[in-house]
This record gives C-alpha cells, structure tokens and sequence, in this order.
C-alpha cells in the first residue's frame, strides 16, 4: 500500500485529540455566540422564494472571531442614499460541538429544512457588538482534511437586513434587536372608561343665545378668529370658535374652505342689543363669512361649561344633555370634543337657552367600552371587524399606545385589538397614517413601505433636468 503502515495517519483516537484541541482552544480564546437557525413558514413554489420565515431558538455556542483586525466588508459606506453599514464577519465553531450539542435540538423541528451542518440564511447573535449577522458560506473544508477528517466550520457572515422577519427567541437580548425595526405603526387605545362629568354658570340676563351663519365664505384653511362686540358696563363680553367643514364643493372644483358654525364658549352677560360678530382669517386666504347673534334680555341663560372630569374611553364625541329649564323656556344645547386618547378636552354652547332661573344639569354619555389585558411583545393581535393582523412590537399600558409591526391589512378605528396569546382586548381610537410616498392596490393591500422615498426624488430630479418638453440626453 501507498501509506506507511506503521503510522498511525487518520486514526480515530488521534483524530479525537486533535477535536479536543481545537475545542479546547475556541474555549479559550472563543467568545459566546447564539445560532439562530431560519424557520421557513412560506417559500414561493416556482423559485424557492422565502415569503415568510422566523427565528424562535437561540443556542449558545463558542466561536473564534477570525477577523482579529474588526470587521471585514466595506464597513460605513455614505452615499447620496444615506449611510449604510455593510460588516462581514467571519467565525470557526466547532464541528463536533454543532453536531452533538445544536443538531439533535434543532432535529425534528417543524420548518427546519437542514440541521446537521450550519445552513446559510440562518443568523449569528454578536454579542460583544450586539448585532445579528446572517450566515452567507459555510465553508467545511478548512483546514483541509487533517488526519483525514474535517474539525470546524467557518461562517462567513453578513450584517443581517431585516425583511419583516420574526425574531422571538426568548432572550431579551436578541429580541430587542428588532423591536424598532421595520414598519412601525402606533395605535392609541382606548384604556379603562370614566363617564366625563361638568356643569354650567348661570347668567340672568343679557346672554348671547345662538349665532347663525349668513354666509359661510371661502377659501378658510385655518379655525378663523371670531370677534364678538363688547358687552355694556357691568357686563361679560362673548366668545366663540368657528369650525371649518370640508363637505362643500366649491365654484372652482375646490373642497371645503367654508365657516360651518360659530359655537359659543362664553355666552357673556348685560347685553341690551345683540352684538357684532367679525369672522377674521389669521392668514389672509379666507373671506366672506359672516354671521348674525341672538341674545336674552331679560331671561336667564347658561353662560359658560366647565368639565369636572374628563373621563376616558371615549371612541366618539359623547352626547351633552342640559336639564329643560321651567315650563316657557327654551332648553340649552351643547357638544363636547374628545383627543386621541378618548379623552373629553372642551365643551361648547350651540344654543345657551332661554327661561332658566339657576344653572343647569349637566350630563355627558358613557363610554362605549372599557379595555383588559396587557400585550406580549411578537405576539399576533388581530382586530376584531377588519381581521387585519399584526406583531407587537411595544405596549405602553400608562398611555394606552400599541406599536405593531407585519401588518396585513388596515384597523379598522372602534374595533377591538384582541391579542392573540395574552387575550387583552382594548378598543381602537386612532391610529397614525401613511404619508403620501405610499399606494394602495385595487385590493387595499399596501404596495410600498414608509421608507421608499420615490416621490420625493422624482420631485427633487425635477428642479435639476426637465423632462416636460424633450429628452434631455437626447431624442431617439
């Protein structure tokens, strides 16, 4: 034979001492990684194509970092796009240590398509920079065949880019890596509901009743400033809040711009004759409104709302009902308005009344509903009219606001966010929106994401080269 017989080349128990000094030394001088193995919920059939996949197991694992000088790559490139960081990283793990220690844990495990060797698309915890690293080679034949036999895996690594994938291992540590990553939508629920409470001052003569529109004007982009005359000596001076509506359509072709109400905040006091009313635009843009007041001589009236508790849980502007005042009278009428976190924020007079000999009643509707539970970070909420589905990403149960993330669809606002393994059920009061960088489908389904800028660099190219007229590299 060609070999020496009398060597001992390719022998099992040399084989073993020279794993156990490679062990050996990746212990020492090793620093602790977690390998991430893929998970492929859903590949496209005609090119392989990974669709959806997710990383739920983290095993730690010793691995010599073999870029002693830093990262490898081209590090921090800056480009008229932004900056972009592209690291690569090399690491030698034990082979004897992946196959008896992570293959038989990762073995019969649903979606894992190969478990005994480290498959590339699978993830690298760093932790001495705390950054996830995708596995791009797996390079098995180095240092080639000593003793007859093959004792690490080199991993050539990239810095991994976030597609939408799930990341929920269990440790903190990875997991918070992703948590602010990718499309992040907040939604303001509604917490535990309080019914809003308030009163009413009573004013025994002289108030402004109700304010009627005349012309509603145009070209209103902003609330207008309402000037209403000033009361006799003695006397309290109104004021009022116009609102703009957007429901008419103007000569132009234009939408809205017009004064729909002027509401009142303050009913005043000691008028003799009803006052003049200004309807003033800040910015110039709007004209023509005008209206005409109406005052009680010489019955009473309320004259000015105060909220006592706010409440919460609001979905919709709760209803206002004042007590009727004696038989003879005209009954008051008012709104209220609530913010984003359903909670009631002012209270107006639409009519002040007529005939009331003290202050009025005041009650404000109940809220709908009242929400339990507190959300699982990665778990999936779904709403409970739209069926839109979404992972948590955070929950701040102080301020009632959820941040999700994979969203399949649109909520749906008063609809319930039901979570899927907690079971906290919370009503929606308002969700933020996508700017306009993004489009629909005919189906509803969202075709870009909130970081495509397309719109925005179309815009900009066009202040530079003008392509309304000609080619500007050259007609064909």
């Amino acid at each position: 034979m060609a070999l020496n017989s009398y060597t001992l080349n390719g022998a099992t128990g040399e084989q073993e001492l020279l794993q156990s000094l490679v062990n050996e030394q990746l212990k020492m001088y090793g620093v602790e990684v977690y390998y991430i193995p893929r998970k492929y919920i859903k590949t496209n059939t005609v090119i392989k194509e990974v669709i959806e996949s997710k990383f739920d197991d983290a095993y730690p694992i010793e691995a010599y970092v073999d870029n002693y000088e830093g990262y490898g790559g081209q590090g921090t490139l800056l480009s008229k796009f932004g900056i972009q960081d592209v690291d690569d990283l090399t690491l030698i793990i034990s082979k004897e240590r992946f196959e008896t220690y992570i293959s038989p844990l990762m073995k019969g495990g649903a979606n894992v398509e190969l478990y005994t060797r480290p498959k590339e698309g699978d993830i690298i915890y760093f932790p001495l920079g705390d950054r996830l690293f995708e596995i791009k080679y797996v390079e098995h034949e180095q240092p080639f065949y000593q003793l007859k036999k093959n004792y690490v895996y080199e991993l050539r690594c990239e810095l991994f880019r976030y597609e939408d994938e799930v990341l929920d291992t269990g440790v903190k540590d990875i997991d918070d890596e992703i948590e602010q990553i990718g499309y992040i939508q907040t939604l303001s629920l509604i917490g535990t509901s309080v019914q809003a409470t308030a009163t009413a001052s009573h004013v025994s003569s002289g108030a402004v009743t109700q304010i009627f529109m005349t012309n509603m004007g145009n070209g209103y982009l902003y609330q207008p400033l309402i000037g209403i005359g000033s009361a006799p000596s003695g006397g309290t001076t109104a004021s009022g809040i116009g609102s703009i509506s957007t429901e008419w359509i103007n000569a132009d072709g234009s939408v809205g711009g017009k004064i729909a109400s002027v509401n009142i905040t303050n009913a005043g006091a000691g008028y003799t004759e009803p006052p003049l009313i200004t309807i003033n635009d800040p910015t110039g843009y709007g004209s023509g409104a005008a209206a005409t007041v109406g005052i009680s001589t010489d019955q009473g009236s309320i004259g000015i709302f105060s909220i006592t508790n706010a409440g919460s849980g609001y979905t919709t502007e709760p209803s206002v009902t004042i007590s009727a005042p004696p038989a003879g009278g005209t009954q008051a009428v008012g709104i209220a308005t609530i913010n984003a976190a359903g909670i009631v924020t002012s209270m107006y007079i639409t009519h002040s009344g007529v005939g009331y000999t003290d202050a009025p009643t005041i009650s404000l509707s109940a809220p709908s509903s009242s929400g339990t539970g507190g959300y699982i970070f990665n778990e999936v909420v779904t709403g409970s009219t739209s069926g839109t589905t979404a992972r948590v990403k955070s929950w701040n149960a102080q301020t009632y606001e959820l941040e999700v993330g994979i969203i399949s669809g649109g909520f749906s606002p008063g609809e319930n966010i039901v979570g899927g393994e907690s079971g906290a059920t919370y009503a929606l009061r308002v969700q933020d929106t996508w700017d306009s960088t993004n489009r629909t489908s005919d189906d509803g389904t969202i075709t870009t994401t909130p970081f495509s800028d397309n719109e925005t660099i179309e815009l900009s190219s066009d202040d530079i080269i003008d392509f309304t007229e000609t080619n500007p590299f050259g007609m064909p």
